[in-house]
């Protein structure tokens, strides 16, 4: 069955689209949506067939990391756990364009551990975003949507052409910039950029 395209609002997303999204959400489905930088994949962390058929839409993409999308910081650790200097700095710059990795916890599904045990986490500036989670009532598994090995998909035109039996869900934004997160590494004792994107690099710092 071809993927279903819905227009959301960005400002004020639709209540029933947002229901329908946590819905296929919930039923294992993958669900493309606007964040506060490109569209992501999303999908529910504890369905272990969702999850699989998402890495094998990555699976040609080196950009293969799935983050936790959290509505705020208040349950971040029962994810990851966070050093006081990474909490300071989280604290002052989100919601935001940022990607944190930081040591998982027990409680994060294995299949989604790297080698490092380390766990994405995105707390977006955006309401689409924010709507899904609480609505889900549990963080968003997601990925940005590869095109190929080293980019990533903006166009939700696009992204159906070319994922149409992959996909169940893409609430349209239109065409996004293609700018992804800034990736900052809070495992050790000091931040280290893994990939500058849309966040203020000095924000992370000062």
């Amino acid at each position: 069955m071809a993927v279903e395209i819905q227009h959301v609002y960005l400002d004020h997303p639709q209540k029933r689209l947002i229901k329908r999204a946590a819905e296929i959400l919930s039923q294992g489905g993958i669900v493309v949506y606007p964040t506060d930088t490109i569209y992501g994949l999303g999908i529910d962390l504890f369905n272990k067939k969702a999850i699989e058929r998402v890495l094998r839409i990555k699976k040609e993409s080196k950009h293969k990391m799935l983050s936790f999308i959290l509505p705020d910081l208040k349950n971040i650790a029962e994810w990851a756990l966070v050093p006081d200097y990474a909490y300071k700095i989280m604290r002052r710059v989100v919601p935001g364009p940022y990607t944190f990795i930081l040591k998982a916890t027990k409680k994060v599904p294995k299949l989604l551990l790297s080698n490092q045990k380390t766990v994405g986490i995105r707390i977006p500036d955006s309401i689409v975003a924010q709507a899904l989670v609480q609505e889900l009532g549990r963080p968003i598994l997601s990925t940005s949507v590869p095109q190929g090995s080293d980019g990533f998909y903006t166009d939700p035109q696009e992204i159906a052409r070319c994922y149409q039996h992959e996909i169940d869900l893409i609430l349209d934004a239109g065409v996004m910039v293609n700018k992804p997160s800034t990736i900052v590494d809070f495992s050790g004792p000091e931040p280290e950029i893994l990939r500058e994107g849309s966040g203020d690099i000095e924000a992370l710092y000062y």
